[in-house]
């Protein structure tokens, strides 16, 4: 095998990257807006990186670009041909879809250019999500070329649309249905290698998501009789919306430490400042202090304490002299384990407080179940010891939202994990502008899917 340390010289891998990094993926939840031949183009090249993978692997074709491909184990009966499934099937999940670029953001290298600079290949989907698809791939092309069977059935499940909520993965998860198929764990993106994790801890944390917050989309909307801009009324629909943020932004919801947490904060406790180390080693017993404490630590710890909102879309007046007939707001909310859509539309209308204020549900998910800590928690976590010797594994409540939450219809296990290292200028990164991976942070992370699927027992 090619040494991790292997350079953008010498890795095969990193120029496949590149490739695929360079074909603009761009999800719209507006369909005439997608690029259809990027994403035909970019189905092509991966065939053309990863011959094997296609020959030998079955292949089914899901949604309008998604692909799901069985890797029959040894543990299938009657082997390649069945379209039975093994004993305890293994899913990992990746997609090819990235969010479009904004064309002021300050990109030192171009977005699609799969640049290399400092060590690392700069562009748009590197991290997200495009880096773990490749690594898959490459790692299975590894082993198909070494004559290697997996001890049990592996399935590889690429989205096209995960970046807008698309079908892609529910469709998958019919077809597995369709088969029969109850998967003994899931890996998807989500967690990773990170560097400064947490003020005062020193070691990298490999997080490992147990459960993903739901994600739930509200439009507040205000109407009224609007007019010319020389005769205001009081409390016309731009005031009334801006009240009704700034409530929101003043009465969060109430915070505390999920179990997840504990056992994180616990896990990172020997690697914490002298001071910080008993208070993380008690978490347990010290929940509403580490409350405060995450909460004060910053944008990221404060997120995993409560249910998050987000106003990310505002539209008002068509002209700077016309008062606006209609004033709207889009809130991007994520659910935090123990809260549901009711009880935060509850919390949102009584904090509003505002009969004039209408509150439309745009989209609305339920948070993720928390997946245990049993012996496919135990094989993620060995693997990332060895390929990663210097992090501390640990599981955590990801923030985000993945493909993988459709697969908890048929798998309690699943797990969100990306294995590269990545700093927190790299986590900021994700679809904002200068997303890189590091070249020796991609091998890293290709050997280490080669070792989980290396390990799968029978």
């Amino acid at each position: 095998m090619t040494s991790p340390a292997a350079s953008a010289a010498t890795h095969p891998a990193v120029a496949r990257l590149q490739a695929l990094v360079r074909i603009p993926t761009v999800s719209h939840r507006d369909q005439s807006l997608v690029d259809t031949e990027a994403f035909d183009a970019f189905l092509a090249e991966l065939e053309r990186q990863y011959p094997l993978l296609h020959e030998r692997l079955e292949l089914t074709r899901v949604d309008t670009h998604g692909l799901l491909f069985r890797w029959a184990g040894a543990g299938s009966a009657g082997g390649a041909a069945a379209a039975g499934a093994a004993e305890r099937p293994v899913v990992l999940m990746a997609h090819l879809d990235v969010v479009p670029v904004d064309d002021g953001a300050p990109w030192q290298h171009p977005p699609f250019g799969a640049e290399i600079h400092d060590g690392a290949v700069w562009g748009r989907g590197t991290l997200d999500d495009k880096g773990p698809l490749v690594a898959i791939c490459e790692a299975v092309e590894t082993l198909l070329g070494q004559g290697f069977t997996p001890a049990q059935d592996v399935w590889l499940s690429f989205g096209c649309n995960e970046e807008v909520s698309g079908t892609a993965a529910t469709l998958a998860v019919e077809e597995l249905e369709r088969r029969g198929v109850r998967p003994w764990f899931v890996v998807d993106e989500g967690g990773a290698i990170a560097a400064e994790a947490f003020p005062g801890v020193s070691a990298p944390v490999g997080v490992i998501g147990v459960t993903e917050k739901g994600v739930t989309s509200l439009e507040l909307r205000v109407d009224g009789r609007g007019g010319h801009a020389s005769t205001p009324a009081r409390n016309g629909p731009t005031a009334r919306i801006a009240r009704a943020i700034t409530r929101l932004d003043r009465h969060p919801m109430s915070a505390s430490v999920p179990e997840p947490t504990v056992e994180l904060l616990q896990r990172m406790a020997p690697h914490a400042s002298v001071a910080l180390r008993p208070v993380l080693a008690r978490a347990a017993r010290l929940r509403p202090l580490l409350t405060r404490v995450l909460i004060a630590a910053g944008p990221e710890p404060a997120a995993m304490t409560r249910t998050t909102f987000a106003v990310t879309t505002l539209s008002g007046s068509p002209a700077l002299n016309v008062i606006a007939s209609t004033a709207r707001a889009g809130v991007n909310i994520r659910i935090m384990v123990g809260d549901t859509v009711a009880s935060v539309l509850e919390h949102v209308r009584r904090t509003i407080d505002d009969d004039q204020v209408q509150v439309t549900v745009v989209e609305e998910n339920e948070p993720s179940p928390v997946s245990p800590r049993d012996d496919a928690f135990e094989l993620i976590e060995a693997t990332i010891t060895e390929v990663f010797p210097d992090a501390v594994p640990a599981p955590y409540v990801m923030m985000a939202a993945t493909d993988s939450r459709f697969f908890t219809r048929i798998c309690p296990r699943v797990y969100r994990f990306a294995p590269f290292r990545m700093t927190k200028a790299q986590r900021e990164s994700i679809h904002s502008y200068d997303e890189h991976l590091g070249v020796d942070a991609f091998v890293d992370g290709v050997r280490w899917y080669q070792r989980l699927i290396e390990r799968i027992p029978a």
